[in-house]
């Protein structure tokens, strides 16, 4: 019996292609025929992937859209819904990579990892001597912008290396950690920053020049949300000029394309968008996307459906 056919959106691992198409056949576009466009009930897509409403009006038959990751930004959610299209995402899966991701950057910040092993691959180490003094984690005031699955998983992280933590989002959570509604009153009490809320048009562009400043010339900035959440022109603006200390990025306003002058500058650590980028973690996600998809098909209820 042959398997349904999905739409497939962007590219995926090879343990997500494999999973997928154990269950179902998948189509790119551009070899996708007249008939399948009018027959595709469900699609799959990747959360670096734009499915816009000109794509859905393309799809008469689409029920579901499904993408393996948390974020869905780049999806027409209420253009979807509209058409009575459900979508789903990914939760949970894939906290404990995420934050693993942001610890792990922290730390080559602080310690200057990359800069270190470039050090010694160079044969520098013989040739200066003693590398520079990195920063210590420890004794750190730690701001974490969005206090989701995955800042709470960034946090439980990051309790063990002695750091005193706040947060900021839309509401207080009641927690034991210090809540500060206004971003820049946090970014101003605190040495590091990491940004792990959602992407979108409520959250664009809120680490500006203000909060920047405010975190100052021997603050560091981590970033594994949406490049969207920061203003990229005043981070390279702040970092050229030295009002902010340092930079770790997993994401860009533009992707796959880093900003150039980010490329260029010492104190930041770059990474491709790689949060979620593990084994493990991507056929989870290729899983629960699979579940969502068969149930919607078969007329239940999503497991995972975009709130």
């Amino acid at each position: 019996m042959s398997l349904p056919a999905l739409l497939r959106i962007g590219a995926f691992p090879p343990v997500a292609h494999a999973l997928l198409s154990q269950h179902f056949t998948l189509v790119p576009p551009e070899e996708a025929s007249d008939a399948q466009w009018a027959a595709f009930q469900g699609l799959v897509t990747r959360s670096n992937q734009r499915v816009d409403p000109a794509l859905i009006d393309r799809l008469p038959a689409l029920r579901v859209i499904a993408t393996c990751g948390v974020g869905y930004d780049g999806i027409a959610v209420d253009h979807a819904r509209a058409r009575g299209v459900q979508v789903t995402h990914t939760p949970g899966v894939l906290d404990t990579a995420v934050a693993e991701l942001a610890v792990g950057l922290l730390l080559a910040l602080l310690r200057r990892l990359p800069a270190a092993d470039a050090f010694v691959r160079s044969d520098r180490w013989h040739r200066e001597g003693a590398f520079p003094l990195g920063a210590s984690l420890a004794g750190k005031r730690v701001g974490i912008v969005g206090l989701g699955r995955i800042g709470r998983a960034i946090a439980d992280r990051l309790a063990p290396f002695q750091v005193s933590l706040a947060y900021h989002g839309p509401t207080d959570q009641g927690l034991a950690l210090s809540y500060y509604p206004n971003l820049a009153a946090m970014a101003r009490d605190c040495d590091i920053l990491i940004v792990c809320c959602p992407g979108g048009a409520r959250t664009a562009g809120i680490i500006d020049a203000e909060v920047l400043a405010a975190l100052g010339p021997r603050g560091a900035l981590v970033n594994v949300s949406r490049g969207s959440v920061v203003d990229e022109a005043a981070l390279v603006q702040a970092l050229q000029a030295g009002t902010l200390g340092a930079a770790a990025l997993d994401v860009f306003q533009t992707e796959p394309t880093a900003n150039a002058a980010l490329l260029a500058l010492e104190q930041v650590v770059l990474a491709p968008h790689i949060g979620s980028a593990t084994e493990e973690t991507r056929l989870a996600m290729a899983e629960l996307a699979t579940a969502n998809l068969q149930a919607v098909l078969a007329g239940k209820p999503a497991l995972t459906p975009v709130p």
